[in-house]
């Protein structure tokens, strides 16, 4: 895959997060930011109305994600959002066999983990993702 293919992507994928986590929500929050063709849908999965036929156990697990009728889950989900951003250097990475070998081995670790990082390094990140990345109210866009 190269830098030109990630441009002819069009499906929208739905991430299914978990909303209690910091680490997840700046995550999310960072993803929001460099969603500039809308390609991004972002579902919280304490909110079960809206998580469809996703087994929300196992979604806290492993993140899972949706792109028309394929479900996926795991490491391809990052793969895809950021196949959907402008962050070219990512996608450039993702693109790359080698790194997606040992992000699937980090993120095995991780997801058995998460919960541990996320209380110690989740907080922090979401601050900075804030601060970095502010969201706009309706009244700061102009009409």
């Amino acid at each position: 895959m190269n830098l030109a293919s990630l441009k002819e992507t069009t499906e929208v994928l739905t991430i299914y997060y978990d909303g209690d986590c910091p680490l997840c929500l700046a995550e999310i929050h960072f993803l929001e930011h460099h969603n500039q063709r809308g390609l991004l849908c972002f579902v919280d999965l304490h909110r079960p109305e809206l998580s469809g036929d996703v087994n929300c156990e196992l979604a806290m697990k492993t993140i899972h994600g949706r792109i028309g009728n394929r479900l996926i889950s795991g490491p391809s989900v990052f793969q895809e959002a950021y196949k959907r951003t402008d962050l070219k250097f990512v996608n450039y990475l993702f693109s790359c066999v080698w790194f997606r070998f040992f992000y699937a081995k980090f993120y095995v670790v991780f997801a058995k983990y998460r919960h541990q990082i996320s209380s110690l390094i989740g907080p922090c990140l979401l601050k900075l993702s804030e601060k970095r990345y502010p969201r706009h109210s309706k009244k700061d866009t102009p009409s």
